[in-house]
């Protein structure tokens, strides 16, 4: 999904002022942090409603909140520019390209899986390495675990993430 830059602006607003508050934004906060217009963000969040990026919430202490599409969708944004993250293997810090950072199962808290693209070959790590990666370049996330197992042919490594790790911005 491609999203223009005004959407892209007023969809990262509202993840980063959603992340700070856990409560929704309303369109006035919104449009005051991006300098448009109220009715114009209004107009956006309708499109990104119908986009399922943006669930609009009813009552007093309403407004709008990201679905898990919005993160997806600015992730998607952002991966045009891969960045090097750093990645340390058993307290040796190596710098690579994280094309995709995917999880695979976070339904249980004690069974979080997840598949990491390199844009070099994974024949370094072996089953049981501990990895750490990050911070990522948008959200500052950082994924702890060990590897499970490594497929030479794509480049992925699969973990299973003992610590996930994101800064709360206040």
């Amino acid at each position: 999904m491609e999203l223009t830059d005004r959407q892209q602006e007023i969809l990262a607003e509202l993840v980063d002022g959603y992340r700070s508050t856990e409560e929704p934004m309303t369109g006035e906060d919104v449009a005051e942090a991006v300098g448009r217009t109220t009715g114009s963000v209004r107009g956006q969040m309708q499109s990104l409603t119908a986009l399922n990026l943006v669930e609009g919430i009813p009552g007093p202490g309403g407004g709008y909140k990201p679905t898990v599409n919005a993160y997806e969708a600015l992730d998607e944004q952002s991966l045009d520019d891969a960045e090097s993250l750093v990645l340390a293997r058993e307290y040796e810090r190596r710098d690579v390209v994280v094309d995709e950072i995917d999880f695979v199962d976070v339904n249980h808290p004690e069974e979080c899986r997840a598949r990491l693209t390199l844009d070099q070959p994974v024949t370094q790590f072996e089953v049981g390495d501990a990895v750490v990666v990050g911070p990522t370049p948008r959200t500052r996330l950082v994924v702890a675990g060990q590897v499970e197992s490594f497929d030479e042919g794509t480049n992925e490594l699969r973990l299973d993430v003992a610590k996930l790790e994101a800064p709360l911005e206040a």
